[in-house]
């Protein structure tokens, strides 16, 4: 699929935003997760667990789904494809990780501190609203830092095809010329 600059500049603002948005959730999600462990009070406990279910339910996966949307469509139309390059593909596999994660295990880890709290017992423990946060910011930091750095090279298919010497479809081959001067000029 080849899509023309305009369109590849704009699907590459919609995923920045949607996983800087991920991200931003995230520490949230942390930082009332935290709020419920450490305070005593069991309004504050009810209230931010409360808040942390109402990113879980509303808020996480839309975004997370729109970050792997928008990283999917960037990834098959640029050059650097979906099984190109070793980053792309690692980032792709942890994004449908985390998102598999936030669906079995951080949103009914919230939910039962939900339902803990609200008839007034005690939070179930810290690890139900902590461990998911902190697991997925750990590796949106992590698919952040290999954004940037672009680090380990072309995967085994990347390979054969700059191999085969063929270009990727959005690029054709540049041959590289020289100047030929003439002699006596």
């Amino acid at each position: 699929m080849k899509a023309s600059r305009r369109a590849r500049r704009a699907f590459l603002v919609v995923h920045v935003v949607a996983s800087a948005s991920w991200l931003g959730l995230t520490l949230g999600l942390l930082a009332l997760g935290i709020n419920a462990t450490v305070i005593r009070s069991a309004v504050t406990v009810e209230g931010s667990v409360r808040a942390m279910k109402l990113f879980a339910d509303w808020l996480v996966l839309p975004v997370a789904v729109l970050t792997l949307l928008s990283g999917l469509v960037l990834s098959l139309a640029t050059p650097w494809g979906l099984a190109r390059h070793r980053w792309v593909y690692t980032k792709f596999w942890l994004t449908l990780a985390t998102i598999t994660a936030t669906v079995l295990a951080l949103r009914p880890g919230v939910n039962s501190a939900v339902e803990a709290v609200a008839v007034g017992g005690q939070l179930p423990g810290a690890r139900g609203v902590l461990m998911g946060p902190i697991v997925s910011l750990t590796a949106y930091v992590f698919m952040t830092v290999i954004s940037i750095l672009k680090p380990w090279g072309l995967t085994r298919r990347g390979r054969r095809q700059r191999a085969a010497g063929r270009p990727h479809r959005d690029h054709p081959v540049r041959v590289a010329t020289r100047d030929i001067r003439v002699a006596g000029r």
